[in-house]
Parts: C-alpha cells; structure tokens; sequence
C-alpha cells in the first residue's frame, strides 16, 4: 500500500509539472518582458562570470593578506587596466598593421588562390587521388565558400554576440566587482532557502558545481593561451604571412568548442596555400600538432577533475547548445551540461540510491 501511494505521488508530480509547463506555453507572452531582461545582461553576466573565476584565487589571495577585500578588487581593476592599456599598446599596432595589409591585399590574394588551384590541377599532382574528371578548382573553390559561409556565421554570430558593445562594457565590470566583493554568500543563500537536512548536501553541491566551473574555465584559458603560443612558434617558423594576427583568431575561436577549431584553421589553410601548398600542408600540421599537444598533454594537467564528459557526450551537447541558442548556446553548452549533470547525480544519490541500500 505504501509502495503505491509513492508511486501514485510521483505519477501526480509529473503530470503536476506538465501541466505547468504547457500552461507557460499558452501564457507565453506573460514571460516577454523577463527573456527580454535575460537578452539583455546574458552577455555582461557570462563574461562577469568568467573573469570572476579568474580574479577570484588572486582576490582571495589580496584578501588574506590586506584583510580589506574591496581594496583588493580596485588594485586588481587598476593593474588590469594598466595591462590592458600595455597590450594594446605594444601588440594593437601589429595587428592593425597586418589587419589593414589583409584587407588591403584581398582582391591579389584571391588571384593568387586561383592561380595557386589552376597550377596544381595542371601539374596533376592530385589525379592519382581524385576521381577522373574532376574539376580540382570548382570543387575547392565549393570547399571555400562553404568554409567562408561557414566563418561568416560564426562572425555574424560574434557582431551579434558584441553589438551591444558600450552596455557590455559598462556593466560587465559592475556584475564582476560585485561577484568578487560578495564571495560565497550567492551559494549560501541558496542553501539558506533548502530544508535542514538537505543543507550538508547542498553545501556540498555547490561547492562541487562551483569547483567545477573554476577549473573549466580556469583550464581553457590556460590551455587555449597555450595553443596559441604552439601555433605563433610554429606559423614564424614556417614564414607565414599574418602569423600574429591569425593566432589571435585562433585563439578567440577556440574559445568556442570543437567548432571554433575548425572554422579557425579556414584562413589558415587558404593563406597558407596562396603562398605554396607546401606552406598549407604545414600549416595544418602544425595546427593538428598544437591541438594535438593540447589534449593529450596539457589538457590532462590543467584540467585534471575539473569536467567529466566524454567527447562524443561533448559534440553532441555543443551541437544541441548551437541549435537552441546560437554562439551563446554554444559557449554556455558543456559548463550547463555539467553543472546539470552534477546535480542529477547528487539528487540520485539522496533520493534514489542510498534509499535503495537502506532497503
């Protein structure tokens, strides 16, 4: 009898939250005003967050040593600033200058991509490889557009991502003085509001979530600086042209999963090959080597405990983020999934799992 009655209550909490959900569904516009907010500050509030996790070991660091955590954050602001304003002026020139030259010789790089295609077809180095009758310069000139609509996508989506440009700068600094200042009263407000007897658990939750989070994005930038690192040596090696300009690409585009590898390594290829095919094929050895160094050596280290998630689990989840919400989907998908996943577990282990042992 007490069996049934449980599984009565779980079948009436189910239909409870369908009904919930589709009556949202019919009352849609009562949620507007709320997504509109949420459009709004999604942005400012992701980089927040992702500054904060890498402020916040040097805050607590600043803090414990002065005791006055808000003069730490202000000290960190003005070194910021500082550094920045170094960047840019020690590397800003450069990538202007080879920004410009790149713009400026496009139309001579295209003739010289044709006329690279052109000669390689005529040589047949590729006939053995490709099928009779191929057209090598129509099927790779097929490749390039699809390539370049694929960049622009991606590009459309970054102008889209950062075109309210003077609201992020404004009010990211905002959000991120006030997570750092805060600290952990955000998590202990939220087990304030649990039961007393779940509080251990849920304390123990998010300092998982919170741990997890940290190391991710901690790792990411360490790896992807990394990276880009491997690939400038490698690209100066080799002479290629706009080496600075297109490891800085490489870098911002690696910030996005999977997809950004792949889209970064198109103008890489292209320059690469409008100055020889043997620089291309270098180019994309040294790219493949540099991810390859990346995963299998540096990733293990850096990341160590911080994510549990299998690569194809990975793909899978940055495809779902990229249909449902776009470039935001997609950089928000593995650290939600994750986050996700941690409290699936721990809801199974205190409702499921230990009562199944106790039984």
């Amino acid at each position: 009898m007490f069996q049934t009655n449980k599984i009565l209550r779980l079948f009436t909490g189910i239909i409870l939250i369908l009904l919930i959900i589709f009556l949202g569904y019919k009352v849609n516009f009562v949620f507007i005003p709320f997504i509109s907010l949420i459009n709004n500050i999604i942005v400012p509030l992701m980089l927040a967050g992702f500054f904060y996790y890498l402020l916040r070991p040097l805050v607590q660091f600043m803090h414990q040593k002065w005791g006055n955590r808000t003069l730490a954050i202000v000290l960190i602001y003005v070194v910021f600033l500082v550094v920045f304003s170094g960047l840019i002026i020690g590397v800003w020139p450069s990538l202007r200058e080879q920004l410009h030259e790149l713009i400026r010789n496009l139309p001579n790089l295209i003739t010289e991509l044709s006329q690279q295609l052109e000669e390689l077809e005529k040589s047949g180095t590729l006939s053995g490889i490709l099928p009779e009758g191929t057209d090598l310069l129509s099927r790779v000139a097929d490749l390039i557009k699809q390539g370049i609509n694929l960049l622009g996508q991606y590009l459309s989506g970054l102008v889209t991502f950062l075109s309210n440009f003077f609201i992020v700068l404004f009010i990211t600094p905002v959000f991120l003085f006030f997570m750092l200042k805060e600290g952990g009263k955000f998590g202990d407000a939220i087990i304030r509001f649990m039961p007393k007897r779940f509080r251990e658990e849920g304390r123990e939750l998010i300092q998982e979530i919170d741990e997890s989070l940290g190391g991710f994005i901690v790792g990411r930038v360490i790896s992807n600086l990394a990276l880009g690192v491997l690939m400038y040596i490698g690209f100066l090696i080799i002479d290629l042209p706009y080496a600075l300009l297109l490891t800085v690409i490489s870098v911002i585009l690696n910030f996005v999963p999977f997809i950004g590898a792949i889209v970064s390594a198109i103008p890489i290829v292209i320059i690469g090959f409008i100055q020889s095919p043997s620089t291309a094929v270098w180019a994309l050895v040294i790219i493949l080597c540099a991810q390859q160094i990346q995963d299998n050596i540096l990733a293990p280290y850096i990341f160590k405990r911080s994510i549990s998630i299998h690569p194809i689990t990975s793909i899978v989840v940055v495809l779902v983020g990229q249909d449902i919400g776009g470039l935001i989907g997609v950089l928000i998908a593995i650290p939600l999934y994750t986050t996700t996943k941690i409290v699936l577990m721990k809801l199974y282990h205190i409702f499921i799992k230990d009562k199944w042992e106790k039984a």
